[in-house]
C-alpha cells in the first residue's frame, strides 16, 4: 500500500445516507461502512477519516465554513492531501469559502460529493470517491471539485443538475484534471506565500436578482439591514433604469449607506462588464464593483470574507483581484 497519507473528513449529504427513493434520507453511518462499500480506496493510501458533520449541505452555514477551514488547517501538515465528503446542493459555497479562508494551500484540498447515496447499487459515490483521493494525492495545491470524473476550480464550479451524474460544470475556467483510462491534471494555482488561514466571514450579504417586474420599493428598506449586496444582472451588467421599476435608486441608496454593492451576470459563460452599456456605467458612478465572470456564489463569499477584513477602497480592490482563480484577470 502506498505510504502516502489522506485526510477525509465527512460533512453529510446524500454520499453518506442510506435509505432508497421515494423513502426520504436519513444521514447514515458513513463512517463504519466506508471500508465495506469502497475498500479500493484504501489501496490508493492510508486513509483517515474524520466526522466533522453529518448534515444535509442546505445546513451547511458560514460558521459551518470557518470552522472546516479551521480543522483543515489544523490537521492539513500530516497528511499529503484532504477530501471533503459534502451534500452537492451548497456544495459549491463551501469550495468558494475554503478557497478564500486557506490561501496558498501547499496540499490539494478536494471536495466530493455524489448524486445517489454509497450504500445503492448505481451510486456515483463510489467513483467520485476514489477520484477524489486521487486528485488530494496527485491533483493541484488548491481547493477543487471532483465529481463525474473531473476536477474543477473549488470558486469556478455551479451546481447544474439534480438528476444527472455530471452535477456540475465551471463554464468560465477549464477543468483542472480529467479522471479516465489516464489522469491529466493541470499544475493549478502558483503559491505566492506560506499556507495561512484567514477563517473571517460577515454573513451580511445579500443576493438580488434582477427580473422584469422587480420593485425597487421592495429591496430599497434591506439596504439598511445589510452589509454588502450582490446583484445579478441581466447579461452584460444590465437592468432597468427608466419607469417606476429603475433600480438606479438602489445603486444610490446603497452608495449612500456605504453599502458595497458587487454585480454578476446572471449568464454562466463570459461576466460583466459595467463600461459597455448604460446602466453599468450609471453603476459604476454609483459606486458599484464589477464581479467579473465570478459565480454568484464566489462573489457573495468573497464579499462576505471582504466584509470582515476591509471597507471602502480597501475591500474595492479586494474584490477587484483575482485572489484564488475565482476571477479572470
Amino acid at each position: 500500500m502506498d505510504s502516502k497519507r489522506v485526510l477525509l473528513i465527512h460533512t453529510g449529504g446524500t454520499l453518506g445516507m442510506r435509505g432508497r427513493r421515494p423513502h426520504a434520507l436519513k444521514p447514515g453511518a458513513f463512517l463504519s461502512t466506508l471500508k465495506d462499500r469502497v475498500p479500493e480506496l484504501f489501496e490508493l493510501a492510508k486513509i483517515e477519516l474524520e466526522l466533522f458533520s453529518n448534515v444535509d449541505s442546505s445546513e451547511m452555514q458560514p460558521e459551518s465554513w470557518s470552522a472546516l477551514a479551521r480543522r483543515l488547517h489544523e490537521r492539513l501538515d500530516r497528511f499529503d492531501g484532504a477530501v471533503v465528503t459534502h451534500g452537492t446542493d451548497t456544495l459549491a459555497w463551501t469550495a468558494c469559502a475554503l478557497s478564500f479562508m486557506l490561501p496558498n494551500l501547499d496540499k490539494p484540498v478536494v471536495l466530493t460529493g455524489a448524486q445517489r447515496p454509497l450504500a445503492e447499487v448505481r451510486t456515483d459515490a463510489r467513483l467520485n470517491l476514489i477520484d477524489a483521493v486521487t486528485s488530494a494525492l496527485q491533483g493541484p495545491r488548491e481547493v477543487t471539485v471532483c465529481f463525474d470524473s473531473h476536477l474543477f476550480r473549488g470558486n469556478r464550479v455551479r451546481k447544474v443538475s439534480a438528476g444527472e451524474y455530471d452535477a456540475f460544470d465551471s463554464p468560465n475556467c477549464p477543468p483542472l484534471g480529467v479522471l479516465g483510462v489516464d489522469t491529466r491534471f493541470e499544475p493549478g494555482l502558483s503559491r505566492k506565500n506560506r499556507r495561512a488561514l484567514d477563517p473571517g466571514l460577515d454573513p451580511r450579504v445579500y443576493l438580488l436578482k434582477v427580473y422584469p417586474g422587480l420593485d425597487p420599493d421592495v429591496v430599497l428598506p434591506l439596504l439598511s439591514q445589510v452589509g454588502g449586496l450582490v446583484v445579478e444582472a441581466h447579461g452584460s451588467g444590465n437592468f432597468p433604469m427608466k419607469g417606476a421599476r429603475s433600480l438606479l435608486p438602489v445603486f444610490q441608496r446603497a452608495k449612500k449607506l456605504k453599502v458595497p454593492v458587487v454585480v454578476v451576470s446572471q449568464a454562466h459563460r463570459n461576466g460583466v462588464d459595467l463600461t459597455l452599456y448604460e446602466s453599468g456605467r450609471a453603476a459604476l458612478d454609483e459606486g458599484a464593483l464589477s464581479g467579473g465572470d465570478m459565480t454568484s456564489s464566489a462573489a457573495v463569499v468573497k464579499l462576505m470574507h471582504a466584509l470582515a477584513r476591509y471597507s471602502g477602497v480597501a475591500l474595492g480592490s479586494y474584490i477587484a483581484r483575482n485572489i484564488a482563480g475565482e476571477r479572470t484577470g
